[in-house]
């Protein structure tokens, strides 16, 4: 079993040598931390007790370092509290144990040290102090184990004491993509890149490419460790050391984020649920620049509250926007910590509810807190969350690579949480792209409206023009949305789709007795001519004359037999009759059976057709767009 414990702590309390003390290991490794005897950066220590590993990360307790800490608290599964016997609770002892709180650490004990240096009664005060700072918090009934990292008394305990506080704590979390937030990058000698971090969710392999984020630069994984030795593989919750091929390691810095490739999107406004801490100096408040802390990255942001008063009072909770300054990529659910911008102190913390928000307005206030609510609400169903999400996402809907980004899920856990609302019919695959199931019908009703008003407009056209119905139907949407809607109306029986037009299923053209009179007419001024048709405009002509029709009522009809291709279109001023254009087709493929060669140059096909230059080229014209004929020099061969 992996654990992850994040010391936590007032300066000068002791962490570091508590964790020599139960490690063997010095996790101070700077130079100037050498010399001026304080934890500056985090570091790191490990130990085994029996099938259980512990990952120590040691934070600084200064409070200038305060974003150091954070930068190891994001990825730890319990904390250790440290307390110094002699002084008790002290401000970062507070504002420690405030950001552990808020980020979420469920699970943790609490380390009096220096019990060498005080009496019994001392050390009572001290338990009392600590019963005061954790009272009502997930540390309330915590183990309170006194130690001396001088005498090695009570470091036993404190031992069994971790190993006993693993049984509680959530197993890792595997549902999401591979996220590892780097908190170190340097280079080896021979070995280049190397950046290390607590994977937060997914696994890491040997030979993996992966994403640096935000720079969105492709990295390769050349080899790894965990504990100092060399593996094939990491999974969540790890400490691991990546080496990376592709990139310099001056490229990297603290806060950058390995993910898979081409899922998550750096981003820069971010829905969130957030508390503000009762003893912040004064209430959160709409456009206040913020220290945003997520992950092992700091990045500054502008605060949007989202409720009428615009503002959060200490000690009250409710959904805020972070505009952020700088991009970073994050999943839903991922943990965060605000800072005031200055003076630097911790105020508030809270969770990602929306990755890819976009700038609400004050008029939309109501739609969108319910929509983050229920997204709160849902919590870990993804079932749920990923029905809101394309409801909320309107006609438009959401792609399988939206949704991945939206939701940061692997994609056998993303297709389930798809496959429930299929199977639940509260969304329609439109060949990829989902729509929730009532703005399905709302698209589905508007495109028989625009159908049944086309057939009423337009009742001798066979359909209404594919694109002319996307624009009306579809306004603003991406043409895959009108193509599947089209496509499951067509399969559904509703609509009848031909190659450029589409009807309703249940129409028909009924045509008055002098409609078919004229219909009848056209046809037969082709039928008639044969070969030496008249052109365009004189057909017409003579098709309408001495009725009530005029030219453009008999070129509705001329399409009807176009559309069913009775009359062929060769060019815009000469049509055909199919059957006569059926019969020279004959003639030329029997000509051909007798010519070794196949080859007939114009002469040759004016006298086989019986007709003048004038027909003659635009129908060898036709036969090769048509491929029955294929030119070769001044002759054509006959395919």
């Amino acid at each position: 079993m992996e654990i992850i414990v994040g010391t936590a702590g007032h300066i000068d309390h002791g962490k570091t040598a508590l964790v020599k003390m139960l490690t063997g290991v010095d996790a101070d490794r700077l130079p100037e931390e050498k010399r001026r005897g304080i934890t500056i950066d985090i570091g790191f220590a490990e130990m085994s007790v029996g099938n259980t590993h512990f990952g120590f990360v040691d934070v600084p307790g200064h409070e200038r370092f305060v974003k150091n800490m954070l930068a190891g608290a994001s990825g730890m599964d319990l904390v250790l509290l440290v307390i110094a016997a002699d002084e008790g609770v002290m401000p970062q002892t507070r504002e420690h144990f405030d950001i552990c709180r808020l980020l979420g650490v469920k699970s943790g004990l609490i380390a009096l040290t220096k019990g060498d240096l005080v009496d019994l009664d001392t050390l009572d005060l001290a338990r009392l102090d600590v019963a005061e700072l954790v009272a009502g918090s997930f540390l309330e009934n915590a183990p309170v184990i006194a130690v001396s990292s001088k005498t090695g008394a009570g470091v036993d305990e404190l031992k069994n004491g971790l190993v006993a506080q693993t049984g509680a704590l959530a197993r890792a979390e595997h549902d999401h993509v591979t996220r590892l937030p780097i908190d170190r990058s340097f280079s080896m000698k021979g070995f280049g890149a190397v950046v290390t971090g607590t994977l937060a969710s997914g696994e890491i392999k040997e030979g993996a490419e992966l994403e640096l984020l935000p720079a969105g630069k492709s990295v390769r994984v050349r080899g790894l460790q965990t504990h100092g030795r060399l593996v094939k593989a990491a999974s969540a919750g790890q400490r691991v050391a990546v080496n990376l091929g592709g990139i310099d390691h001056g490229d990297i810095v603290r806060g950058m984020m390995l993910s898979e490739p081409n899922v998550l999107r750096p981003i820069q406004i971010v829905d969130s649920e957030v508390e503000v801490l009762s003893n912040a100096p004064k209430a959160l408040r709409s456009r206040q620049r913020i220290r945003l802390h997520v992950g092992t990255a700091e990045v500054l942001a502008r605060i949007q509250v989202l409720n009428e008063a615009g503002e959060i009072v200490p000690g009250g909770k409710d959904l805020i926007q972070l505009r952020l300054e700088d991009a970073i990529a994050v999943v839903p659910g991922e943990r965060f910590i605000i800072r005031s911008y200055s003076p630097q102190t911790t105020v508030a913390g809270g969770a990602v509810i929306d990755n890819t928000a976009a700038r609400h307005r004050r008029r939309d206030l109501d739609a969108v807190r319910e929509f983050l609510n229920g997204l709160v609400a849902a919590d870990d169903d993804h079932g749920a969350k990923v029905g809101l999400l394309i409801k909320h996402a309107g006609a438009s809907g959401l792609t399988q690579n939206e949704l991945r980004s939206r939701t940061g899920l692997k994609n056998i856990v993303l297709d389930d949480a798809v496959e429930t609302n299929l199977v639940a019919k509260s969304i329609v695959d439109l060949g990829g792209q989902f729509v929730a199931a009532s703005e399905f019908e709302g698209l589905l009703r508007s495109v028989e409206n625009e159908l049944a008003a086309f057939h009423k407009r337009e009742p001798l056209a066979k359909g209404m023009p594919r694109e002319l119905l996307r624009d009306k139907a579809f306004p603003f949407l991406p043409p895959e949305i009108a193509d599947g809607v089209l496509s499951v109306a067509a399969t559904d029986g509703t609509v009848t789709l031909d190659k450029e037009t589409a009807r309703l299923a249940a129409h028909q053209t009924r045509l008055s007795p002098s409609e078919v009179g004229l219909s009848e007419k056209i046809l037969s001024i082709y039928t008639n001519s044969k070969l030496e048709v008249p052109r365009l405009d004189d057909a017409l002509a003579d098709a309408v004359a001495g009725t009530k029709f005029n030219e453009s009522d008999a070129r509705k009809f001329l399409q009807r037999f176009l559309d069913s291709r009775d009359i062929i279109k060769v060019t815009d001023e000469f049509y055909f009759s199919r059957s006569v254009i059926d019969e020279l087709k004959q003639k030329l493929r029997s000509y051909a059976d007798k010519d070794a060669d196949r080859l007939i140059d114009v002469p040759k096909f004016k006298e086989l057709a019986g007709i003048s230059r004038k027909y003659a080229i635009p129908l060898l014209e036709y036969f090769d767009r048509e491929h029955i004929t294929a030119r070769a020099g001044n002759k054509r061969i006959i395919l």
